[in-house]
């Protein structure tokens, strides 16, 4: 590797920035400054990131970039008006390519020393800054992100100083390499391994890693699209609560569902999600909803009804393993764990079943779930009443003496996972998992002063083209122009992306029927059955998982 320099030291605070009609709250712009500046554990002196959760913290303090990539980008638009600090970067240096710069090398530059953590995060505010919004996408295909260092040792650095390696990191994966296995297709399962073994990878692309080594044991749908199913039976299990029982029109088996996985249903006017309580086989059990029209046509069913109903999906599952289990739900939030219940059934495991509800008459499904208990030798029940004991809180959980080694699984409105993870935690269980009844939440990295709405149709006048349906968040509206992604901002519809330019998987989301395009051409297609919000076109009628 030829000899590196560092030629620009570029710094500047977040600010806010309009964008598409919002506002984004981006560090972004960077400016170059004279003479030495101190570079410090969490940025340099004078420097901020804005989005912290992306672009800031230890392993994120630094951001450095070539200007071999500036003379290529030049080129490849036809610009020459950039500037030093152009991409973002705080440092533009002579040398260090991406394609010989490895994760966990180490470099001495001025008085400090930094290590190599990550490629660049290619999000949208790059393309934001320099005017090209496809930049993102560019920077993965052409294999030139740039990358991000902690700081080992804090210290001085100015432009002229010489860049100095003093170690090389373990498994010698390249900062290109490494772009390339999460962004781009027919990624290396050997790489994927050499990389969740690198110390200095920052714990966001390690996680990715081990996501995408993980896939192929995540369960796939066992059919495409909505299939018909035959209702067996209904059957009131509570004061609001009825089942639903599932079989296929002409009796063969179903494929079995995992504990945990939930049913998508086409109704006439509506597409909702139910939680399975009872798994291998198909059982709904669903809460009537005082204006839910879902609830009620579900309600009005009798053996012999026909459903549309999609294959089960989901990631909120049931590990398989030998240590103990917590399952804690609130009011219909059961459903999900009292399918895992079934499952653990006879398990040697220890398990503890906790449920809240208001009083007795709203507590679905008791006898059953006592019933499964009692065939587990180290089970324990306990059940709270808010109308009797009061809030289920944290004191209330130390007191069980919960196992510190156990895993738990968490259902039931939002604000009760947020407190009953905040109170595992504290009572040291730490493996939690938790599923969310409704739209998932939103993950707009950057984004400032959005009011959270509950999801309607657009503004305006109804469009002309394929209905798409969000089956999550039971908004049904015809497309007008652009993205998947701009209809589901514009219904406020829960979104999560981070480019809106098809080179990041944050935004894929299940695609339950229908078919799409995609301006641009993503640089690595989505699965089969799902689909690429920032840059789909539905060509038909549409049901999404969202």
């Amino acid at each position: 590797m030829s000899a590196a320099s560092v030629l620009s030291v570029n710094v500047g605070m977040p600010k806010n920035v309009e964008w598409n009609g919002k506002t984004v709250f981006t560090g972004v712009w960077k400016e170059p400054v004279d003479g030495p500046v101190m570079v410090r554990r969490l940025n340099l002196d004078g420097d901020g990131q804005g989005d912290k959760a992306g672009h800031g913290g230890e392993q994120r303090a630094v951001m450095v970039y070539q200007i071999d990539s500036y003379r290529h980008w030049e080129k490849h638009f036809g610009r020459d008006d950039l500037v030093y600090g152009q991409f973002g970067e705080n440092l533009t240096i002579d040398g260090l390519p991406d394609d010989e710069v490895c994760i966990g090398d180490r470099y001495r530059i001025g008085g400090a020393e930094l290590e190599v953590t990550q490629p660049r995060v290619t999000c949208y505010r790059v393309g934001l800054r320099m005017g090209e919004p496809e930049l993102p996408a560019l920077l993965v295909s052409h294999h030139r992100p740039g990358f991000y260092c902690r700081v080992i040792t804090e210290g001085p650095v100015q432009a002229g100083d010489p860049i100095v390696k003093v170690s090389t990191g373990p498994g010698a994966l390249s900062v290109a390499d490494t772009d390339a296995l999460l962004y781009l297709p027919h990624r290396d399962r050997a790489k994927l391994q050499v990389a969740v073994q690198i110390p200095a990878l920052s714990p966001g692309w390690l996680g990715s890693f081990q996501d995408l080594l993980a896939a192929d044991d995540k369960p796939k749908p066992a059919w495409d699209g909505f299939r018909r199913l035959r209702v067996t039976e209904v059957v009131p299990e509570s004061t609001n609560v009825f089942s639903v029982r599932l079989a296929t029109l002409d009796g063969s088996d179903l494929p079995p569902a995992r504990p945990g996985q939930y049913l998508t249903f086409k109704l006439p006017d509506a597409v909702r999600s139910y939680s399975l309580s009872s798994t291998p086989d198909y059982r709904v059990s669903i809460k009537r909803e005082p204006h839910g029209v879902g609830s009620a046509y579900m309600t009005r069913l009798a053996a012999g009804a026909v459903l549309d109903v999609a294959a089960p999906r989901g990631d909120f599952l049931l590990q398989d393993g030998t240590t103990p289990v917590v399952l804690l739900s609130a009011g219909i939030g059961l459903t999900p764990v009292l399918a895992m219940l079934h499952a653990l059934a006879g398990s040697s495991r220890e398990v503890w079943w906790i449920h809240t509800a208001r009083g007795p008459s709203e507590h679905p499904l008791a006898s059953e779930a006592h019933e499964l208990l009692a065939r587990i030798p180290n089970g324990h029940e306990r059940i709270y009443y808010s109308s009797v004991d009061g809030r289920l809180t944290e004191k209330k959980l130390a007191e069980l003496g919960l196992p510190a080694d156990a895993t738990a699984y968490i259902c039931g409105p939002a604000a009760f996972m947020t407190d009953m993870q905040a109170a595992l935690g504290a009572v040291g269980v730490t493996q939690v998992h938790t599923e969310l009844f409704g739209a998932l939440a939103a993950i707009n990295p950057g984004l400032v002063g959005q009011t959270a709405r509950t999801p309607h149709q657009p503004d305006g006048p109804p469009g002309d083209g394929p209905q798409v349906t969000f089956a999550r968040s039971g908004i049904a509206t015809a497309m007008r122009t652009g993205s998947l992604l701009d209809l589901a901002e514009a219904c406020d519809v829960p979104t999560r992306w981070s480019c809106r330019t098809g080179v990041c998987q944050t935004c894929v989301t299940p695609l339950l029927s229908g078919e799409v395009t995609y301006s641009p051409t993503p640089l690595e297609p989505p699965p089969d059955g799902q689909t690429l919000l920032c840059c789909a076109r539905p060509t038909t009628d549409l049901v999404l998982d969202m």
